[in-house]
């Protein structure tokens, strides 16, 4: 039965980690952390929708301008 002795002494080695996860630096902030209100929710949903957006249609403008506009420049100045 070697996979279960491997698999408690794996578990006694994350239970060990998690123990002392609250007593650090991140446990102050895990302690500060709480669930965002709907209102939160949405604002951030939003702003990061927006972003989203603009990213895509950045490096859609910088496609075209590599792909389609050499071959209208080389229409009009022939």
């Amino acid at each position: 039965m070697d996979i279960v002795n491997d698999s408690l002494e794996l578990q006694k080695k994350i239970e060990n980690r998690v123990k002392h996860l609250g007593k650090g630096e991140y446990g102050r902030v895990l302690k500060m952390a709480r669930k965002p209100t709907n209102d939160e929710y949405v604002k951030v949903l939003q702003i990061t929708s927006i972003g989203l957006i603009l990213i895509g249609a950045l490096g859609f403008t910088v496609y075209l301008m590599f792909t389609q506009v050499p071959g209208w420049l080389t229409k009009i100045f022939g």
